[in-house]
């Protein structure tokens, strides 16, 4: 009897199964394949085969047959701002993931008090968009060149920035290097990691990077700043830039012209070993390194941005509208001098986080497709796509220490996942091959993706014409 009864039993409910899909396990360079994926709510609740998918009820169900199933992308630096047009930030959030994109560290701009309400309506959600981890407005020093920069002077003045940057409750906290005093930059870094915050930023010339690894700076930001740390003569230059012997173009040619290789693996390894990363923003970097040499203005997802934020990229299209042609080749012998760092970067224990820049004022840094760029820059200058992959959706989520939610399709991780038609293992341009998208659980169809770039594409139109 009691057979009886549990044979008419109706079978547990979930959300969403996705059936006969390969999951890609980035961590172990492999294909799970034939796998049975199990939604509840914004969480991954089983993983298994045909006899236990068939124990549950889902009440949507997703022919993943063929195709390959993965952790969303994560741009790991990106920035919302251009106070005069805040709609047009807004219409980045749709198109971030209709590229994929689960997840976006914003390190700073002059819109924060916007992009923490988007934050938390997403996390509520009521609003369609990545996951936004932000910093909030950056710490810098007095008169700096950044509009909504926090502004700090003295120990006092850095106290008081730290607790309005507790009050409106940012995820990290990023410094930067304008105006800021060397001594004070140092501070920041200690009294933020000591109040249990992640320290991005830039470095301040008069500092080596080492001084900053010790204070507590958990990631580099840009590829540019790791030549420092590639020269014997970084403690030389550093005093120069300090002591303002040397300029910066002179600091810059003095590292490239001294750079060895087994220095660089050296540092980097230490630099590792008191837990520092680097987030190379090698795409931005490129742009700037070959803007003569590419017709960025031809792109079509220049159909997808609103006017302002385009006409944001003019400014250093004009700077460098006079440049001589000495001018443009040291732009790429620069930048390729810093790009063969990734693979020692790589190679020294230090985490890569990949982020792109991507937003307002960055040159043809396009937001949502940017950080698939760039993990392809990664495969160019020396990585492998599992390299890559791990740059992005696992070294992400460990800056903030979420490795326990993110970075695997695996029970008990978040439902933010990539469903793909080729493999991003064999092939890093993969990850453009988007047959849906999922967010918090709730499934994005290709046909529902395109539904949202062409409503996209559409405001901007109509903001153009009007």
């Amino acid at each position: 009897m009691s057979g009886l009864i549990f044979s008419c039993q109706e079978k547990p409910q979930v959300d969403l199964l996705i059936k006969n899909v390969n999951i890609v396990d980035i961590e172990g360079d492999s294909i799970l394949s034939s796998q049975y994926v199990l939604i509840q709510a914004d969480s991954i609740f089983a993983i298994g085969n045909e006899e236990l998918a068939n124990q549950y009820n889902p009440a949507q169900i997703i022919n993943g047959e063929g195709k390959f199933l993965m952790p969303g992308l994560w741009d790991n630096h990106v920035h919302f701002g251009g106070a005069e047009y805040i709609d047009e930030n807004e219409q980045l959030l749709p198109l971030y993931l209709a590229f994929g994109v689960t997840t976006v560290r914003d390190a700073a701009g002059d819109i924060s008090l916007e992009v923490l309400k988007w934050r938390d309506e997403i996390n509520e959600g009521k609003r369609i968009g990545p996951k936004i981890l932000t910093s909030g407005p950056k710490i810098e020093g007095i008169e700096s060149i950044w509009p909504g920069d926090l502004e700090v002077g003295t120990s006092e003045e850095l106290d008081l920035a730290l607790d309005s940057l507790e009050k409106l409750k940012v995820d990290f906290v990023k410094i930067t290097d304008n105006t800021m005093k060397p001594e004070l930059f140092l501070e920041a870094i200690e009294k933020a990691t000591a109040r249990g915050w992640s320290v991005s930023g830039h470095i301040p010339a008069a500092l080596t990077l080492d001084q900053a690894s010790k204070a507590g700076q958990k990631t580099v930001e840009h590829l540019g700043y790791m030549l420092r740390a590639s020269t014997p003569k970084e403690s030389e230059i550093s005093a120069g830039r300090a002591s303002g012997k040397l300029t910066a173009q002179e600091a810059i040619a003095l590292q490239t012209e001294t750079l060895d290789d087994s220095v660089a693996m050296a540092n980097f390894h230490q630099l590792a070993s008191q837990g520092t990363g680097v987030v190379p923003t090698l795409l931005i970097s490129y742009n700037i390194a070959y803007l003569d040499e590419n017709e960025f203005e031809k792109d079509t997802i220049l159909k997808y941005l609103g006017p302002k934020l385009k006409e944001s990229y003019q400014w250093r299209i004009q700077r460098m509208a006079n440049d001589t042609p000495e001018d443009k080749q040291n732009r790429k012998t620069g930048f390729e001098a810093t790009a063969r760092l990734l693979p020692i970067i790589q190679k020294s224990g230090m985490k890569i986080i990949a982020g792109t820049d991507a937003g307002y004022l960055n040159t043809y840094d396009y937001p949502g497709l940017a950080i698939h760029l760039e993990l392809q820059k990664f495969v160019e200058y020396g990585l492998t796509p599992r390299e890559a992959l791990i740059a992005s959706v696992i070294n992400g989520p460990g800056y903030f220490g979420l490795e326990k939610e993110y970075g695997a399709v695996k029970i008990g991780k978040s439902a933010n996942l990539l469903l793909l038609n080729s493999n991003p293992l064999e092939s890093i341009i993969s990850t453009l091959d988007i047959n849906g998208v999922i967010k918090d659980g709730v499934f994005y169809s290709r046909s529902v993706l395109d539904q949202m770039l062409a409503e996209i594409k559409k405001w901007v139109a109509d903001k153009e014409a009007n």
